[in-house]
């Protein structure tokens, strides 16, 4: 593979993972448009581990505490402290994506990947997720989560299969419309991440190892390296311009960018 291609892979990769602007649209639709090979499971598996390195370090105190807390509410049954919980409300919302991930994954991969639906859902959820970041009460703080809004974000996040839709993008429009802050709404999402691109990753790695596919040692460690860094800024300059910014940015780029597959495709 190229080095130009593998850069702007893993670059894309890292940055459109946590963004509400959908990475498996863009990693997708970017070999069709620049006439490229498929880059490879290997490149995805790399992929993935950058961005999961990326969230794990920068919230690594968040993880630890939430980790080391719940796995104490296990004994001894105290639900008192949000931190008490959140591990199980991660859990609990990865479960439904987990599932209908591993019971339709030949489907999805096989009719989901074209570019029409694509232009559709970039628009239509970016449309959603302005809505909801207009009428979103947005009063809510992440203590107040609780089993119900757990799995109504994890429920929502089944949609995401439907490249365009963006994973990110539809738990953060899902934690808006439950009242929670932006914030908040970020966060929950980028922990729920985190089972997501585990499960994604070790699915690729286990096909990688069926086929018994050679891998490019150096290709492989710059993808994980190039995608970790840029997943960790994007992370960070998100959440830093979160409140000034708002969504409106990410809206503005899926209708502009929906409109032009529309026109390239249709």
């Amino acid at each position: 593979m190229d080095l130009i291609q593998l850069i702007i892979i893993s670059v894309v990769q890292g940055v459109t993972e946590f963004l509400p602007i959908s990475s498996s649209a863009h990693l997708i639709l970017l070999p069709q448009l620049m006439d490229w090979e498929d880059q490879g499971l290997a490149i995805d598996v790399a992929a993935h581990l950058g961005s999961l390195f990326a969230v794990i370090f920068y919230f690594r105190k968040d993880f630890r505490n939430i980790l080391i807390n719940g796995l104490k509410t296990t004994f001894k049954l105290n639900y008192a402290e949000i931190d008490n919980k959140l591990l199980w409300f991660i859990i609990l919302a990865s479960i439904p994506a987990l599932v209908i991930g591993f019971v339709f994954r030949e489907i999805i991969s096989d009719y989901m990947r074209d570019p029409l639906i694509i232009s559709f859902t970039t628009i239509l959820f970016g449309l959603l997720l302005w809505l909801s970041d207009i009428f979103g009460r947005r009063y809510r703080e992440i203590s107040s989560m609780n089993t119900k809004d757990a799995l109504i974000i994890g429920f929502s996040q089944i949609l995401a299969f439907i490249p365009g839709t963006s994973r990110s993008g539809i738990t953060m429009t899902t934690g808006l419309l439950l009242g929670f802050d932006r914030e908040t709404a970020v966060k929950f999402s980028f922990f729920m991440s985190v089972p997501i691109i585990i499960a994604a990753a070790s699915y690729e790695a286990i096909n990688l190892v069926q086929l018994g596919n050679n891998i490019d040692l150096f290709n492989f460690i710059v993808t994980i390296f190039l995608s970790a860094v840029s997943s960790f800024f994007t992370i960070h300059l998100f959440l830093k311009f979160l409140d000034r910014i708002g969504m409106l940015p990410f809206i503005i780029y899926r209708l502009i960018l929906g409109t032009i597959l529309l026109f390239i495709f249709v």
